[in-house]
């Protein structure tokens, strides 16, 4: 019989934070009701309660005080989607910045200065821009939990992931001009291009 696979840390993440979602109780920082439930309820191992806690504590998920000689801990609904709309926000702002530059790295191929430095930089944005398009799917996703609960929030999500993709497409659009200006005036087939600066072949919108 093969060995049940464990949780991994972000499904142990989500899984605590059902528990005060549900529970909407305090816990103190001895953690023994929450150790009791965790495992029961949720399939989370004892031992690694404390650590999980405390990962949602340094992430602003999770808030804590002191009283009296107890430590306690509380989460909300509303505080976890202010938290994903911030980084939401951030890598939309990340995107722009992304996008600018290489508008800017469009102009010196055009201008026919095109060196070194240039092709690194555009290797760059290209990785950039796959690993923020797969942020902006992964907090998608996440946001699909508050459709029920937040409806309004959710729209307005939906809008500012438009605008996330929008930028992607751009980015998109600008590669294909450069790839078609290059073929157009340097007579290189596009198969070359993508071939000597690691352009992916699957690129697509």
């Amino acid at each position: 019989m093969s060995k049940k696979k464990g949780l991994s840390v972000d499904e142990k993440r989500s899984k605590l934070l059902e528990i005060f979602y549900e529970k909407k109780e305090f816990f103190t920082y001895d953690f023994q009701e929450l150790e009791k439930i965790a495992p029961k309820e949720k399939g989370i191992v004892v031992q690694s309660v404390k650590d999980v806690l405390m990962s949602l504590v340094h992430d602003n998920i999770v808030d804590t005080d002191k009283i009296g000689t107890s430590v306690f801990f509380w989460a909300f609904p509303s505080k976890e989607r202010n938290a994903k709309r911030k980084k939401l926000d951030d890598l939309k702002c990340r995107l722009a910045e992304e996008n600018t530059t290489l508008k800017s790295i469009r102009e010196k191929i055009i201008s026919a200065k095109v060196g070194r430095e240039d092709t690194e930089k555009r290797m760059k944005i290209l990785q950039n821009r796959q690993i923020m398009l797969a942020d902006e799917e992964k907090l998608t996703l996440e946001l699909q939990k508050y459709k029920e609960s937040d409806p309004e929030t959710l729209e307005r999500k939906k809008k500012e992931i438009k605008i996330a993709k929008e930028a992607a497409n751009q980015w998109t659009d600008n590669i294909f001009s450069i790839k078609t200006w290059c073929r157009n005036k340097y007579n290189v087939e596009e198969s070359v291009l993508d071939k000597d600066f690691r352009i992916p072949s699957d690129l697509d919108y």
